[in-house]
């Protein structure tokens, strides 16, 4: 994004001319969903296994019956820390992103994906080649790196929509706006796959479209050209989730998260450096000298990158530990716990029917994963 266009635009009741303290929000990277269990996959043991075994032992050899396995408490736990570390990489990239981009005045949202992108490539190579927590899945043909291509190239227009919407919005109101993403999805789906859902999972979408209005209309510090930026992050999420899914799931594919990412990353890093430098000219000289007049943002470069990457590892590890619906729910929770967190920490402003109209969205998107859930239990039993 270029800085001029970012500085553009006018807020509405009010001129918000300091988001820097206002509105706490960071880049949400789309975590890969997961596709651990797939036919034939050969599990290995991984290195992660031998030092935290409550991590990866009983849980993913649960027995399917009713008994209690040996394991089931240690399972739990490292279930539970799973999920805590999850959250913990989720809304702490969202801060530190927020942090890096508005208060410590970091303009360069483009270069810093690029940044998370490098780091997601060199971090899978580790996990994958030298820790092996998932046997390595090569990719198999031309088709299948165009489609990997693709994914990255909407991956990358998905999260820069995201960055630069955090220069004009506060975090409640960009989660809310992020809570619509199963609405863009079930069009994009219908679209792609031409496959159409019972009409109950569509009624189901219409309390997300209705809480996200009534947000719109009450956020205090509503900003247009924010507000365009974030639907096209959240349409850009759900079109990617699409792409994903065939990729994780069609017979001819059947990668699974971890290698998607690691194939991902470097062509997304390919795309996103080139454009960092010409929508964001001297970056590398101004990175460069803002480090150093404070070596400490290199710390937080690194510690950004890495977080990056922690959201991908634990999304993957969640569903591995529980289900896709779990996760789905938890991210819902995630969206509301991120928006309590920066209007504690940066004190922006939110009002009653904002509110509402965010709790409105998270109960329309807990209808559409039930609604969603039972006409795929309806169709398998047909």
């Amino acid at each position: 994004m270029v800085e001029t266009i970012m500085q553009t635009g006018t807020t509405r009741r009010g001129s918000n001319p300091r988001l820097e303290s206002a509105d706490l929000v960071g880049i949400d990277i789309p975590p890969t969903p997961p596709s651990d269990a797939r036919p034939g996959a050969k599990q290995g043991t991984s290195f992660l296994s031998l030092i935290v075994p409550f991590l990866f032992g009983s849980s993913s050899h649960a027995p399917s019956s009713g008994a209690v396995a040996p394991g089931s408490s240690s399972s739990t736990v490292g279930t539970a820390f799973v999920i805590g570390s999850w959250y913990f990489s989720n809304i702490g990239v969202l801060l530190l992103n927020k942090y890096l981009l508005s208060v410590y005045g970091y303009r360069y949202p483009v270069f810093l994906t690029a940044l998370h992108m490098v780091s997601c490539s060199a971090y899978s190579a580790v996990a994958l080649r030298w820790l092996r927590l998932v046997p390595f899945q090569p990719v198999s043909s031309r088709r299948q790196l165009f489609k990997i291509a693709a994914l990255g190239a909407i991956f990358c227009f998905s999260v820069v929509c995201g960055n630069a919407s955090l220069r004009f919005l506060p975090v409640s109101f960009n989660q809310a706006v992020g809570a619509t993403t199963p609405f863009f999805t079930a069009i994009f789906a219908l679209a792609i796959t031409c496959r159409r859902e019972p009409a109950a999972v569509y009624v189901a979408l219409l309390p997300v479209v209705l809480g996200i209005v009534l947000a719109s209309n009450s956020e205090p510090l509503f900003h247009p050209l924010g507000f365009l930026f974030c639907l096209g992050s959240t349409s850009g999420r759900a079109l990617k989730s699409v792409v994903q899914g065939i990729l994780l799931t069609s017979d001819s594919e059947k990668l699974n998260s971890m290698n998607l990412l690691m194939h991902m990353a470097p062509i997304a890093a390919a795309i996103l450096l080139p454009l960092s430098l010409w929508a964001e000219p001297g970056v590398v000289t101004a990175t460069a000298a803002k480090i150093g007049d404070d070596p400490y943002l290199a710390l937080l470069l690194l510690a950004n990158a890495t977080v990056a990457y922690l959201v991908n590892l634990t999304n993957f590890l969640v569903t591995k530990h529980t289900s896709a619906l779990t996760l789905q729910v938890l991210g819902n929770a995630k969206a509301a716990v991120a928006a309590l967190v920066s209007v504690l920490i940066f004190r922006n402003p939110v009002t009653v029917m904002g509110v509402t109209g965010f709790g409105i969205t998270i109960i329309g998107v807990m209808l559409y994963s039930e609604a969603t859930k039972r006409s795929k239990s309806s169709s398998s039993s047909s």
